[in-house]
């Protein structure tokens, strides 16, 4: 069964960066993607057991609401995302995250 997939976006480095320490804090998650969305906009996604990752989001978004400035702009959680969603998003385990994984 393919593992869960939760993205946060935030406005501001700063929120994405407490709700990313928040989420790998807070669940057995594994941050596989980062990246700048526009214009001050940050997001990361990470992967882990449906179980693990509803907490983790949850958390993410209360440390980057909490953070001076944070905003939480969009999240969301597919709890059972295909097996080809990889070849289109960049969320696959990579060599790079491996040694992170859970």
């Amino acid at each position: 069964m393919p593992a869960a997939v939760g993205v946060i976006q935030t406005i501001g480095f700063p929120a994405i960066l407490a709700a990313a320490d928040a989420a790998v804090k807070n669940g057995r998650v594994t941050l596989v993607y980062y990246d700048i969305a526009e214009s001050g906009h940050f997001y990361i996604a990470i992967r882990g057991s449906i179980s693990e990752v509803k907490p983790a989001i949850a958390a993410g978004i209360e440390a980057a609401e909490k953070t001076f400035g944070g905003e939480v702009v969009t999240h969301y959680i597919v709890p059972n995302p295909p097996e080809n969603i990889v070849a289109v998003l960049p969320i696959e385990y990579t060599e790079q995250v491996e040694p992170f994984r859970t």
